[in-house]
């Protein structure tokens, strides 16, 4: 299909979260010889078409969730209501809170993500048992906590806290590594991949991170959309679809 045939209507129809329990959709961007970031960061390998649905997918979920190091490269705030599709947050909170996966609790609790999130969508801090006390206190002072895990942060009990919480579409935005430990999990239900046209070269992670998989994770195609030579992908995990 063509991306600019399509309304924002069809678009949230294409997009919409299936009527589970929970659902664990990724959404990540790549260049097409598999480099997950430009220069150190994906925004260069985004287009206006990528950034629309990343709006989108955005406004839809219950919870954002992202690794420690990606909140300090791509430079995370809270979610700002301006960029959102605000007529599909009715009967919600305005924003989605942003959930952090950072088992050493290496973040700055006076930074933008944690002291600017608003009260209605506190930023969630998902670690260990085994992180250091005070910084845990430090950071629940303005953010909640999730203990998940002793040592690495368990994926499943992590899901499992958010879900409690009524999080039931979780939005996973990467980086590489805690979409690894997601598929290691076999937590991933969706997958929606933007493939830009260009080679990036060596050197450049790919979208999954981490310990060698047992087996490939096989995926059906939803849909692909087309913009200007971007390919904006949506998979679903073949062992639920």
């Amino acid at each position: 299909m063509r991306y600019s045939e399509l309304s924002d209507a069809d678009l949230a129809a294409l997009y919409a979260y299936p009527d589970a329990d929970c659902t664990v959709r990724a959404n990540m961007v790549t260049s097409a010889d598999g480099a997950a970031t430009l220069g150190g960061a994906s925004a260069g390998l985004s287009s206006a078409a990528d950034r629309h649905v990343f709006a989108l997918n955005r406004t839809l979920a219950d919870v954002i969730l992202i690794g420690a190091n990606t909140v300090r490269v791509e430079r995370y705030r809270p979610v700002r209501i301006r960029e959102l599709w605000r007529h599909l947050r009715d009967g919600r909170t305005p924003i989605p809170p942003i959930a952090v996966v950072s088992s050493r609790l290496d973040l700055d609790p006076a930074s933008p993500l944690i002291a600017a999130a608003p009260p209605h969508a506190r930023t969630i801090v998902v670690t260990t048992s085994r992180a250091p006390g005070e910084l845990r206190s430090a950071i629940a002072e303005k953010a909640d906590v999730i203990v998940a895990g002793e040592v690495a942060v368990d994926m499943t009990a992590a899901v499992a806290a958010l879900a409690d919480r009524g999080h039931r579409h979780i939005l996973a935005e990467g980086g590489p590594g805690v979409l690894g430990q997601l598929v290691a999990a076999d937590l991933i239900d969706e997958l929606c991949l933007t493939i830009g046209p260009l080679l990036a070269g060596p050197g450049a992670p790919r979208i999954l991170t981490g310990a060698p998989m047992p087996q490939a994770l096989p995926l059906s195609l939803a849909h692909v959309l087309e913009d200007e030579g971007f390919l904006l992908c949506r998979y679903i995990n073949r062992h639920i679809s």
